[in-house]
């Protein structure tokens, strides 16, 4: 019954414009109105969100939705964890799934899975690394902080824009839709750590309509329409543990993959997690 539920829920995602649709929640969302506060209040009322975790907790503070969703928090509200030597969550949010990947093969729900090259672009110097390393998926509600930080301290190497659909990433949606990672748009970002390589997966979705990162701004909604590749000098930018790198201006999920290191046994699909929790040790 689950099952046959999860289906009619997502199939007629096939037929929504989701980049119309995403565009238009994205100019939405950045207008300046005086019924912000009111809309704002009414969101957080309904999705439960802890307000007062926010620098800004009055809703009379942010001029757009979008300085809502993007909100930072107060200092100390989620202390970053462990040694050097282990990682932390980048994100508020839930464990879609979580463990090794098998030759290039990444798990995305029971009975589905998809390929690691397809997920990162393509290229065998961005994915040969990965090929048995870890990954974790990691889905960010509507409730949720929504900026991404750094798990380690890392050396940015590369950064790609893959352009894709903008299927939900809601876990009925996951459980349904084929290879949905490796199709929705997507930021693909590699990081050079002391234990190996790192890399984060901004996957876009539907009303997800920008994701960001602190060096490059803006990079969604696109202005081309095939993959853009770039390459970084070793000496562009390092960011710390616990630095932001990023944020999505709505919600969706970040996939944290791992050439060395392991997720903590305890760690299993469906368990919530805050932004600099220990998940792993590399």
């Amino acid at each position: 019954m689950k099952a046959l539920t999860d289906r009619l829920k997502s199939w007629p995602l096939y037929l929504v414009p989701h980049h119309l649709v995403s565009r238009i929640v994205f100019k939405l969302t950045r207008i300046e109105s005086r019924f912000a506060p009111k809309a704002i209040s009414t969101f957080a009322s309904l999705f439960n969100i802890e307000l007062h975790e926010a620098t800004h907790p009055n809703p009379a503070h942010y001029k757009t939705f979008n300085e809502f969703f993007t909100r930072t928090l107060k200092d100390g509200a989620r202390p970053i964890k462990g040694t050097e030597k282990q990682f932390a969550s980048p994100v508020d949010g839930r464990v879609s799934q979580v463990g090794r990947i098998s030759n290039g093969t990444i798990l995305q729900a029971k009975g589905r899975d998809y390929q690691l090259p397809d997920l990162l672009g393509g290229r065998e110097q961005d994915y040969s690394a990965f090929q048995n390393g870890h990954f974790a998926t990691l889905y960010l509600s509507p409730r949720d902080y929504h900026r991404i930080h750094m798990p380690c301290r890392g050396t940015l190497a590369a950064m790609h824009y893959i352009p894709g659909r903008l299927f939900s990433v809601a876990p009925h949606t996951v459980r349904v839709v084929p290879r949905l990672f490796a199709r929705n748009e997507r930021v693909v970002t590699i990081f050079d750590t002391e234990h190996g390589k790192i890399a984060m997966v901004l996957v876009g979705a539907i009303n997800v309509a920008a994701i960001e990162t602190v060096w490059a701004g803006l990079i969604t909604p696109p202005t081309q329409k095939e993959i853009i590749y770039q390459d970084y000098e070793s000496d562009y930018l390092t960011l710390d543990k616990g630095q932001e790198m990023g944020r999505f201006n709505m919600g969706s999920t970040v996939i944290l993959i791992l050439e060395n290191g392991t997720f903590i046994e305890e760690l299993e699909a469906s368990d919530p997690v805050q932004l600099g929790q220990l998940l792993g040790n590399c």
